[in-house]
C-alpha cells in the first residue's frame, strides 16, 4: 500500500497556487498604480532622458498646379513651453522683476486672453510641486496651440525669453504643419495629413506620399563642456515636389460655378461635382467637390468624383446608342414609335418626360437622343438585345463605359463602375436576379452604378474620336527644379468604337444642344456637343419614391464641338423638385465652358490700333481740379470741366458719371447712406439730384 497521502498534496498545491494568484493580483495593482497615479511622475522622467540618436525630419515635397504655382507647402510650426527648473531659476529675482512685463508681451500677443491671466498662469507653473519633491514644471505650455513663425518670433524676443532656452527654460517643439496657399480650393483632390503626425490620410498626398515625404535623417546629441551638441550621422533627404495637371484659375471658375447653382433656393443642392478634362492628353484641369454639412455650408469633405457610385441616369444613354451604331442593328434614320409617352413594358410602364404632353410620336435615333427619350432608346436595345443581353453589357465594356481607370494608387478611395453581366441557367435562361425589365431600365441608366469621372472619360474618348485616355492628375514630379519622373498620358482604347460611329455620335451630341433639351449649356460664341440626364436616386430597400423624391442631375459634354478641346461633367444631387439635368447642371457647364474658353479669345485684327491712333480714355466726373492735375503731369491734353451746378449742402447732388470714390463722399458727406451694385462709372442713382436730403435716407448707385 502506497505511503503517499493525496490529502496533503492538494492543500499543498492550493497554497500554492494561493500565493501565485496573489503575486499576480500585486503585479497587476503595482502596474496600475504607476499607469495612473504615478503617470506624471515617469512622464517627466521620460523627458528627462536623452537620446543618443535623434531622428532627423526631412521637408515634405510641395504640391504644384499646372503651371507650377504652389498649391500645397508645410511651413514649421511651434508650440512653446517653459521649463521652470532652467538655470535662471536658481534665483527668482530676475523673473520676478520681468513678470509683469512678460504677462503684458504675452497678451498682447495673444489678446484672448489677460494680462493678469497670464501671470496668474505662469506663476502656477512656476510654483507646481512634483511629485520627484522638486518645484517648477518642466514642459509648462505657454499658449495650448500652435503658433506661426511671425508669432514665435515675437514670443521669443519678450523679456527673459529672449535668453538661451538652456538659461531662460523658454523652449519648443517645432511641426511641419501642410498649408494650401489658395485655401480650399481642389482640397479633397489634393489631400491633407493629420496635424499630430504630419501623415496623410486621402488625395494626392497619399497617393504620392513616398515621392512627397522624403527620407529621414539621423544625428547624434553628445555631451560637450556641459552642453549638448548635435552631430550629424545621415542628412535627411527632403521631399520632391508634384506637378499636377490642376489648373488654378480654371478650378476656381469650375468652383464658383458650381456653388452658385447649389445655393439657388430652387435647388439647394445637396452635393455637386465638376469635372474639367483635356481631350488629348486626359489632363483634369479642375475636379470640384461639393457637399453641404449640418450647417448648411457647402465644403470639400469627400471626393464624390471618383467615389460616388451612382445611377447615372440619360447621360448614360450616349453609351447605349453608341453600341447599337457600332453593332450596325440601327441608323440614324430608324424611326421608333413612342406614341403618347407611356409605353408599357413587361408589366411596368415606362414613360418619356413629356408624358402628360402627349409624348413624342414616330421619332428618329438622332432625336430619341436630343429629346432623351425613355421610349425610344428602350424599345431599341430591347428589341435587338433582349434574347442576348450579353452582346449588348459586352458592347458597353467595348466602348469604354465600364473601364477601370485605375485610379486607386493615384486617388484613394475611387471605386470602378458596376454594369452586371447577364448570367444564364443551365436551361438557358436567365438567372433569377436578372429580370425581363433589368435590359430596358439599364439601357436609360439605371440598374448600373458609375462614378462622375468614368462618365466623363467615355465622353472624352468620343470627343477624341474614340481614343479613350485615363485620367491623369500628375504630370511629373520634380526635385530642385529638375524634373527625376515623368507621368505621359496613357491611353486606356486607341478605339472604343468604329469612326462612322463615333463621328455620328459626335453629330448628334452637338444637335441635343444645338436643338434638342440641353440648349442651355450651348454658348453663341462657339459650338457645345453633350447630354442631358435627370435620374431619381434610389433609397435602397425603400425604392425610388419613399418621402421626398432624390434627383442626380448631370450634363456631360465637350467644347468647341467642331474641334473639342475640353470635356466637362457637372453633377448635382438635391431633393424635390423642380428638377433639370439642362436647366441646372447644364447651366453651371454653360459658365464653365464660356469663361475657359474666354481665356483662349484672339482679338479681330480691326480692333488693333497703332501707336499713332492711342484713343484717349473717359475721365470720370468728380474732383476736377485733381484729375486736371494728373491728366497734366502725364502729358494728356484734356481736360474736365468742373460741374455745371453747384448743389447747397442739403440737396442731393448729381453724381451721374462720376466714380465710386468721388460720389459715394459727395452723397455721405451730405447724410446719405450709399449702396454700390456694379462697377465703373455711375449710371443712375436712386434718390432723385435736386431733392431735399433727409439724414440718414438711402441712395442706391447703378455702375457700369
Amino acid at each position: 500500500m502506497s505511503k503517499f497521502k493525496n490529502e496533503n498534496v492538494m492543500a499543498r498545491y492550493m497554497a500554492i497556487a494561493l500565493v501565485l494568484t496573489l503575486i499576480s493580483v500585486a503585479v497587476i495593482g503595482k502596474a496600475l498604480y504607476i499607469m495612473t497615479a504615478k503617470k506624471q511622475y515617469w512622464t517627466e522622467v521620460a523627458d528627462r532622458l536623452k537620446r543618443d540618436s535623434v531622428d532627423v525630419l526631412p521637408n515634405r515635397g510641395n504640391i504644384l498646379s499646372c503651371d507650377e504655382q504652389l498649391m500645397a507647402t508645410s511651413i514649421p510650426e511651434y508650440k512653446i513651453f517653459m521649463d521652470f527648473q532652467a538655470s535662471a531659476f536658481e534665483n527668482d529675482s530676475l523673473w520676478l522683476a520681468k513678470l509683469d512685463s512678460i504677462s503684458e508681451g504675452l497678451h498682447r500677443i495673444f489678446p484672448q486672453k489677460t494680462a493678469a491671466e497670464f501671470k496668474s498662469y505662469l506663476e502656477a507653473g512656476r510654483l507646481k510641486k512634483l511629485r520627484s519633491g522638486k518645484t517648477g514644471a518642466r514642459h509648462w505650455p505657454l499658449w495650448p496651440r500652435r503658433i506661426d513663425l511671425n508669432t514665435y518670433l515675437e514670443v521669443k524676443a519678450l523679456p527673459f525669453f529672449n535668453m538661451s532656452k538652456y538659461k531662460s527654460g523658454f523652449h519648443d517643439t517645432i511641426y511641419n504643419a501642410r498649408r494650401r496657399p489658395f485655401g480650399t480650393l481642389a482640397q479633397r483632390t489634393l489631400g491633407g495629413t493629420m496635424m499630430a503626425t504630419g501623415k496623410p490620410y486621402f488625395g494626392l498626398e497619399l497617393g504620392y506620399d513616398s515621392v512627397l515625404r522624403g527620407t529621414p535623417g539621423l544625428t547624434d546629441r553628445r555631451k560637450v563642456l556641459n552642453q549638448y551638441m548635435n552631430i550629424p550621422v545621415m542628412l535627411p533627404v527632403d521631399g520632391a515636389d508634384i506637378v499636377t495637371t490642376i489648373d488654378v484659375n480654371m478650378q476656381d471658375l469650375a468652383e464658383r460655378a458650381l456653388l452658385d447653382m447649389l445655393k439657388r433656393p430652387e435647388v439647394n443642392g445637396e452635393l455637386g461635382v465638376a469635372i474639367l478634362m483635356e481631350v488629348q492628353t486626359g489632363d483634369v484641369k479642375a475636379i470640384v467637390n461639393m457637399m453641404r454639412n449640418e450647417n448648411g455650408n457647402y465644403v470639400e469633405a469627400v471626393n464624390s468624383a471618383v467615389s460616388y457610385r451612382c445611377e447615372p441616369g440619360s447621360v448614360f444613354k450616349t453609351a447605349s446608342f453608341l453600341v447599337a451604331l457600332d453593332d450596325g442593328v440601327v441608323d440614324t434614320s430608324y424611326v421608333i414609335h413612342t406614341g403618347c409617352g407611356v409605353q408599357p413594358m413587361y408589366g411596368r410602364e415606362m414613360k418619356d418626360h413629356n408624358w402628360r404632353r402627349g409624348g413624342y410620336g414616330d421619332i428618329n435615333v438622332a432625336r430619341t437622343l436630343e429629346v432623351s427619350s425613355n421610349i425610344g432608346v428602350s424599345h431599341v436595345i430591347d428589341k435587338y438585345y433582349h434574347d442576348n443581353a450579353e452582346r449588348y453589357v459586352k458592347g458597353l465594356y467595348r466602348v469604354g463605359i465600364h473601364e477601370d481607370l485605375k485610379l486607386q494608387d493615384v486617388l484613394p478611395g475611387y471605386r470602378p463602375p458596376i454594369i452586371r453581366m447577364p448570367k444564364r441557367k443551365k436551361n438557358g435562361r436567365y438567372d433569377d436576379n436578372w429580370y425581363a425589365t433589368t435590359l430596358p431600365w439599364m439601357s436609360i441608366g439605371y440598374e448600373t452604378q458609375i462614378a462622375p469621372i468614368n462618365t466623363v472619360a467615355f465622353y472624352n474618348a468620343i470627343a477624341n474620336d474614340g481614343k479613350m485616355m485615363r485620367p491623369r492628375f500628375v504630370k511629373k514630379v520634380v526635385r530642385n527644379g529638375e524634373t527625376v519622373m515623368e507621368f505621359p498620358p496613357v491611353v486606356l482604347k486607341e478605339r472604343i468604337a468604329k469612326p462612322q460611329a463615333i463621328k455620328t455620335m459626335q453629330t448628334i451630341l452637338e444637335h441635343v444642344v444645338s436643338q434638342g433639351l440641353g440648349r442651355k449649356a450651348g454658348s453663341p460664341l462657339f459650338k457645345v456637343a453633350g447630354k442631358t440626364g435627370t435620374a431619381q436616386v434610389s433609397q435602397g430597400k425603400a425604392g425610388y419614391k419613399s418621402g421626398v423624391v432624390q434627383y442626380w442631375l448631370s450634363f456631360a459634354g465637350f467644347f468647341p464641338a467642331d474641334n473639342p478641346r475640353y470635356t466637362c461633367i457637372v453633377c448635382i444631387k438635391k431633393s424635390g423638385l423642380p428638377a433639370s439635368g439642362g436647366g441646372m447642371s447644364g447651366v453651371v457647364f454653360h459658365h464653365i465652358a464660356e469663361g475657359v474658353m474666354a481665356r483662349h479669345l484672339k482679338l479681330s485684327v480691326d480692333d488693333a490700333h497703332d501707336e499713332n491712333s492711342v484713343v484717349i480714355p473717359d475721365v470720370k466726373s468728380g474732383d476736377a481740379e485733381s484729375a486736371n492735375f494728373i491728366l497734366n503731369r502725364i502729358g494728356v491734353n484734356k481736360r474736365v470741366k468742373e460741374p455745371a451746378r453747384k448743389y447747397p449742402k442739403n440737396i442731393a447732388p448729381d453724381v451721374t458719371g462720376m466714380g465710386a470714390k468721388d460720389a459715394v463722399y459727395l452723397l455721405e458727406s451730405r447724410g446719405l447712406k450709399v449702396r454700390l451694385q456694379g462697377r465703373g462709372k455711375v449710371k443712375s442713382q436712386s434718390y432723385p439730384y435736386g431733392k431735399e436730403i433727409q439724414k440718414g435716407a438711402e441712395c442706391v448707385l447703378v455702375m457700369q
